[in-house]
């Protein structure tokens, strides 16, 4: 159902970093420290992009509470 609207379920790394407008290795280094959920599909690792969607939305939370980072 997603390939026949285009919309593919999993990001490549490659593919995250972009929409973050980061590198590919900050992507690899937040993944490696937890603060983004992944698929791992054998040796491949993917991000659902409602999942970077809502680790964004996470972090500019974060940016407007009192005390928080930001």
């Amino acid at each position: 159902m997603a390939e026949e609207t285009g919309v593919r379920l999993l990001l490549r790394i490659e593919e995250a970093a972009k929409r973050l407008g980061v590198g590919r290795s900050t992507m690899y280094q937040m993944i490696q420290g937890g603060s983004v959920p992944v698929v791992r599909i054998g040796k491949s690792i993917r991000i659902k992009p409602g999942d970077l969607e809502a680790w964004v939305l996470g972090q500019a939370s974060e940016d407007h509470v009192p005390g928080g980072r930001g």
